[in-house]
C-alpha cells in the first residue's frame, strides 16, 4: 500500500514537534509494510513572509492532492499587526475550508500514568478517556454578516452563529459513529435555552437519534458541561457540539491530561484530513528543544486509524508514548523521579519504544 502525506511545519514549535512526528510516521509505516512518501508545504507566518499570503494557492493544491496532511502550528507575536485576513490563522482556517474539512476529532486521555501531571485531584482524572467531536466549518467562526464598524455609541463588532440542518446532521452522524465504537455513550452540548441555532441543534440531534437506537444520547447545555468536565470527566465519553464550544471545550478538556501539548487532534472531510496537535506554536521556546512532541506524535497515530485504515498501527503508537511516559517526561509534563527530556529525544525514544514492541 502506498500513501502520500504533507507536512506544513508551520511556525514556532511546528516545525520541531513535526520532524519527530515524521520519525515515528515513516518507522511505524515501515513496521506496517506502507510505503510513505511525504512532501512539505508552507503555511501561516512562514508562508506569510515568504509568499505574503498565509496559504498560497500552491499549498492548497499540494494538500488536495495527497492522502493526509500533517500540520505543526502557526501564529506568533510577530504577525499580530498584519490585517485580520493576512493573520497566520486565516491561513489555517483557510486550509480546513478549502479540504472541506467539517469534523474535528479531539482524544483526551490520560497516557503513562500521568495523572500527577494534571492540576486535578488523580482521583478525578485517572482512567479518563474521552474523545470531543467539533463541528469545523460552521458556526460562528464562518457566519455572516460579521465585521466592525461605528455607531453613535462608538466602534462595535459582530459576528453572526449560524448553522443549518444539513451542517448539524452530518456532524452529529460523525458524533454517533465514533460513540458507536466507544462505550456507546453520545453527549450533545449546545445552548438550546437561549440561542434559536442551540435550539436547532438539539432538534436535529435527537431527530437522529432513533436510528442510532444501540447509542445513548443526552444533551447538555455548554455551561454545564464546561463544570461536568471539570469535575467528572469520567461520566463523558464522546462529545459532539458545534464550532464555537468545542474549541473552548477540547481545550479545557486537554488540562485534564496535564498539558495541550498531549493533545492531538484530525480533522476529516469527505476526501481530505489533515492532522494537527492543539497546542499553538509557543515562540518562547521555539528552536530550544524544549517543546513537547506527543501530541503531534499521537496526531500522526490519528492518521493511521482515519485515514490509513489501520487502527492496530494508532494504537501500536499509543502503547509507545505509554511505555515511554512511564520513565521519560519533557518539560512541560515533567514529575518527580522521571527523566526529563528535550523534543529530539522524546521522538528517539517512542520510536525506539515502537521498535521493541516487535
Amino acid at each position: 500500500m502506498r500513501k502520500k502525506v504533507l507536512v506544513m511545519a508551520g511556525d514556532g514549535i511546528g516545525p520541531e514537534v513535526c520532524r519527530e512526528a515524521e520519525k515515528v510516521l515513516k518507522a511505524a509505516a515501515a513496521k506496517a509494510g506502507l510505503e510513505l512518501t511525504l512532501e512539505e508545504a508552507l503555511v501561516g507566518g512562514a508562508a506569510l513572509d515568504a509568499t505574503g499570503h498565509p496559504l498560497p494557492e500552491e499549498s492548497l493544491v499540494k494538500a488536495k492532492g495527497v492522502d493526509g496532511v500533517l500540520l505543526g502550528a502557526v501564529g506568533g507575536p510577530k504577525w499580530d499587526r498584519q490585517p485580520m485576513d493576512l493573520r497566520p490563522e486565516k491561513g489555517l482556517l483557510a486550509l480546513r475550508e478549502g479540504l472541506e474539512l467539517f469534523a474535528n476529532l479531539r482524544p483526551a486521555r490520560i497516557y503513562g500514568g500521568m495523572t500527577d501531571a494534571s492540576t486535578l485531584k488523580p482521583e478525578v482524572v485517572e482512567d479518563t478517556d474521552l474523545m470531543v467531536v467539533r463541528e469545523l466549518t460552521g458556526g460562528i467562526y464562518f457566519g455572516q454578516p460579521r465585521g466592525m464598524g461605528h455607531t453613535d455609541r462608538g466602534r462595535e463588532a459582530y459576528n453572526t452563529m449560524r448553522y443549518n440542518e444539513q451542517e448539524i446532521e452530518r456532524i452529529a452522524r460523525i458524533g454517533f459513529d465514533i460513540a458507536g465504537k466507544r462505550k456507546k455513550r453520545l453527549l450533545s452540548v449546545d445552548k438550546a435555552n437561549v440561542l434559536e441555532v442551540s435550539a436547532l441543534w438539539r432538534e436535529v440531534v435527537t431527530e437522529l437519534a432513533p436510528q442510532y437506537p444501540d447509542i445513548q444520547l443526552e444533551h447538555m447545555y455548554v455551561d454545564n458541561a464546561a463544570m461536568q468536565l471539570i469535575r467528572a470527566p469520567k461520566m463523558i465519553d464522546t462529545l459532539v457540539t458545534s464550532n464555537l464550544f468545542g474549541d473552548i471545550l477540547s481545550d479545557a478538556a486537554a488540562m485534564l491530561t496535564g498539558s495541550i501539548g498531549m493533545l492531538p487532534s484530525a480533522s476529516l472531510g469527505k476526501t481530505h484530513a489533515l492532522y494537527e496537535p492543539v497546542h499553538g506554536s509557543a515562540p518562547n521556546i521555539a528552536g530550544l528543544d524544549l517543546a513537547n512532541p506527543l501530541a503531534a506524535i499521537l496526531s500522526a497515530a490519528m492518521m493511521f486509524r482515519y485515514t490509513f485504515d489501520l487502527p492496530r498501527v494508532d494504537e501500536a503508537i499509543n502503547r509507545a508514548v505509554q511505555t515511554v511516559l512511564a520513565e521519560y517526561r519533557t518539560a512541560d509534563i515533567a514529575a518527580p523521579g522521571k527523566t526529563t527530556v528535550g523534543c529530539i529525544h522524546m521522538g528517539d525514544l517512542v520510536v525506539q519504544a515502537l521498535d521493541k514492541a516487535g
